[in-house]
């Protein structure tokens, strides 16, 4: 999209407005995703996609070993946990 470029939209009688599809685009925005509407000036609004939320990329990245074995995850968790907690009674 070239910047400078200006795209008009209509606000409804409930405060919606539809986003422009090459503005979408350029965007990556997709329906149900969320957008950030961030005031920057007296009359000045920024519009950017939310970042994804934990969540959303859970089961994005293969885990190693498969079946997952939780109870060592949970394991080296509580012991690196304890190790940070002496750690921090040291200093």
């Amino acid at each position: 999209m070239q910047k400078g470029k200006e795209f008009i939209a209509t606000v409804s009688s409930k405060g919606q407005v539809t986003i422009p599809v090459e503005v979408r685009e350029e965007l990556g925005i997709s329906a149900q995703d969320k957008v950030i509407f961030r005031i920057v000036g007296e009359q000045r609004v920024e519009v950017e996609p939310l970042p994804m939320t934990l969540e959303q990329t859970f089961g994005s990245v293969e885990p190693i070993n498969r079946p997952e074995d939780f109870a060592t995850l949970r394991e080296i968790a509580r012991e690196e946990r304890a190790e940070r907690m002496l750690n921090k009674i040291k200093k």
